[in-house]
């Protein structure tokens, strides 16, 4: 992973989005670039995977994380925590530590925008059962959500052509997740 974050910062990646703070580590020691670190791991019977207990926000920080990426889906969570809830207990925690909000859909992004987040991704967009069948990728959301979110808007997600990037750049998009 390394190598490859070298590789993307010299074609002019503005940050690198890695998985696992053995990852972000040794990312960290490789590139200048920030880094928005998450850790997926599942926990049946429950949807979220994205950074979905406290746990992984800590090791995710002690790794050097600039930017913590974590499920704020209106779904059940592991921890039995809501993600306004998960969000200020993370504040309390780490305070001044950037976070990301992985949401599917509309009213995702608009509820982690008020738990207090920094920064709302469309990551899940037709990865959930209440977004499959969403457009791909999901130009419209990333428009609304632009509208209408006090944070600025990642596009991530089913994003595949530099067409496609400028697109949600030019529906608002603060940047693309490629």
């Amino acid at each position: 992973m390394p190598l490859l974050a070298r590789a993307a910062e010299r074609a002019g990646a503005i940050a690198i989005r890695a998985n696992s703070a053995r990852d972000v580590r040794e990312i960290k020691a490789a590139v200048e670039l920030p880094v928005i670190g998450l850790i997926k791991r599942e926990y049946p019977p429950f949807e979220p995977y994205i950074t979905a207990t406290m746990d992984e926000v800590d090791a995710l920080v002690d790794a050097g994380a600039d930017i913590v990426a974590l499920d704020c889906t209106l779904r059940a969570r592991p921890d039995g925590l809501s993600p306004t809830e998960f969000v200020a207990g993370i504040r309390r925690r780490h305070p001044g530590l950037p976070l990301m909000a992985d949401i599917a859909d509309y009213d995702d992004g608009i509820a982690a925008a008020e738990a207090g987040v920094d920064f709302v991704g469309t990551t899940l967009s037709g990865y959930t059962e209440q977004t499959k069948g969403a457009p791909a990728p999901n130009l419209e959301l990333v428009a609304r959500l632009a509208e209408d979110c006090a944070v600025p808007v990642i596009a991530e997600g089913r994003i595949r052509t530099p067409q496609q990037a400028r697109a949600m750049l030019d529906r608002g998009a603060f940047c693309v997740v490629v």
